[in-house]
């Protein structure tokens, strides 16, 4: 019984020393296999479009809110915008509302696909699907609308369709406005106007 005590402690005390030294030799081997390396070697350097990183940069959830000179306040919110490589003072945009609450009460909100702003001129042009819907009782459907963030203005140059008070309407042109002598708002309709009336329908 003690000669097997006896050969079991001198295993072990054996294990302690050639393990670590089994282990430093494979350690040595994956140094000597290891490939030569030259610190003043250049690292490989990934191919960067650089005009793509430019045109990828922008902010998503992006807004621009201003008042306009008749108080009315303007915010314009918009999926993702980013400054055109042409001119930075410019932004394109995606999936944009602008919110117009006036201070008579009045809200106005258009939202499009696409906008093109320009920061110098205070412009905004909404294209792609676009829909304005006002408080009043106004759904206008169109291609294209050009706004502006310093006064209340926006004007569909090309043919609108859509809903109002009084029934279905289309027209060849849109200008919504600040009327200065009443002080309120208008939307003007020209080029064609077409207004289909439908009476409400009072129950007995």
């Amino acid at each position: 019984m003690a000669a097997r005590d006896n050969f079991h402690s001198r295993l072990v005390a054996f294990m302690k020393i050639a393990l670590p030294l089994t282990a430093l030799g494979m350690l040595s081997t994956l140094f000597l296999l290891s490939e030569r390396f030259d610190p003043e070697e250049n690292l490989p350097l990934t191919s960067i479009d650089l005009q793509q990183r430019a045109e990828d940069q922008g902010a998503t959830n992006a807004t621009f809110a201003g008042v306009t000179r008749t108080g009315d306040e303007v915010m314009v919110l918009t999926k993702h915008a980013k400054p055109s490589l042409e001119d930075p003072r410019v932004f394109l945009a995606d999936a944009v509302m602008a919110e117009y609450r006036l201070p008579s009460g009045a809200e106005i909100d258009i939202t499009s696909n696409h906008a093109k702003m320009s920061q110098k001129q205070n412009t905004a042009a909404l294209s792609g699907d676009v829909l304005m819907t006002t408080s009043l009782g106004y759904t206008i459907t169109t291609d294209l609308i050009n706004t502006r963030f310093d006064d209340l203005y926006a004007e569909s140059p090309g043919p609108v369709e859509g809903t109002a008070p009084a029934g279905e309407l289309s027209a060849g042109r849109m200008i919504l406005k600040h009327n200065n002598e009443t002080g309120t708002s208008q939307i003007l309709f020209t080029g064609g106007v077409k207004l289909l009336y439908e009476p409400e329908l009072h129950e007995d």
